[in-house]
């Protein structure tokens, strides 16, 4: 196997665009292994030269030509970067030449505005929203779901937690879950904490052999973790979601980001899709 390609991800501040960016262009190139450096907090024309420095040592001991993948709004630091002599893919400056020609006006750079607290009610509100569901988490203060953008539900293990904490962090939604359990499933329809907010209700589930494969890594040989459990637990919790026509999302081969995304558009387009999809 040929050794893997360096990529570095490299930015003036958190490091979170160069990022997405870079990781998303190089998934089309399955076949490929890469190894990734992220260099953020490159904010001054001295930085950016130790960047470069760095750039061509690793170049230097593994004889692969790195990737370079920058955010750098200034443009004596995005130079220097680009002084390594590397495929440096310049993101900001590949953009924002088109846009002033198009706008017919100057960008003013400023490090880390999109990610930064100058937005200081929309970064409010994601914290509001954080600390709501980590209130809510698993079932607790159900007294608090009449504040809730959206309420999950689904077995253990089903991402209900990780899902909940992306949409409050990325989205600002207050995002509280419910988990489905045995004594759920004793009672007919749904918890009388949950009927007043049926609008709200999304679903999570999962292929059987996933769910065991995650339960076995919190309680591995354990009754919790069987296929024949998960089985009957996902097949009960889908009777349930369906006979109330709740949406749900197969989380099995989707990451948390996905999920959240779909869930985010669920608010908008459950009454077009119908509210017994599995997408």
């Amino acid at each position: 196997m040929p050794p893997a390609r360096p990529v570095f991800l490299v930015s003036d501040h958190t490091g979170i665009t160069a990022e997405i960016v870079g990781k998303s262009l190089l998934s089309q190139f399955p076949d490929v292994e890469f190894t990734y450096t992220s260099l953020p907090f490159v904010d001054s024309p001295e930085k950016a030269a130790q960047a470069a420095a760095r750039v061509r040592e690793v170049w230097a001991a593994g004889g692969l030509k790195p990737l370079v993948f920058s955010t750098l709004t200034d443009a004596r630091s995005r130079d220097l970067l680009q002084s390594s002599g590397a495929l440096v893919l310049d993101i900001y400056g590949q953009f924002a030449g088109a846009l002033e020609r198009e706008l017919g006006r100057a960008a003013t750079p400023l490090r880390g505005r999109l990610h930064g607290i100058e937005d200081h009610t929309g970064y409010h509100a994601r914290i509001d929203a954080l600390n709501y569901t980590l209130a809510t988490d698993d079932g607790l203060n159900t007294d608090k779901y009449a504040l809730a953008d959206l309420i999950l539900l689904g077995v253990s293990r089903s991402g209900k937690t990780p899902a909940a904490l992306y949409l409050a962090l990325q989205y600002g939604l207050r995002v509280a879950n419910y988990p489905l359990t045995a004594e759920t499933f004793a009672q007919p329809g749904l918890p009388a904490c949950l009927r007043p907010y049926k609008a709200r209700l999304r679903g999570l589930t999962l292929a059987p052999e996933r769910l065991a494969q995650i339960r076995s890594e919190r309680r591995p040989n354990s009754h919790y973790a069987s296929l024949e459990t998960c089985r009957e637990e996902l097949a009960k919790a889908m009777a349930l979601m369906r006979a109330e026509a709740i949406p749900v999302i197969d989380t099995t081969r989707r990451s948390v980001e996905e999920i959240a995304a779909l869930l985010n558009l669920s608010r908008d387009t459950a009454r077009v899709t119908g509210p017994n999809q599995t997408a």
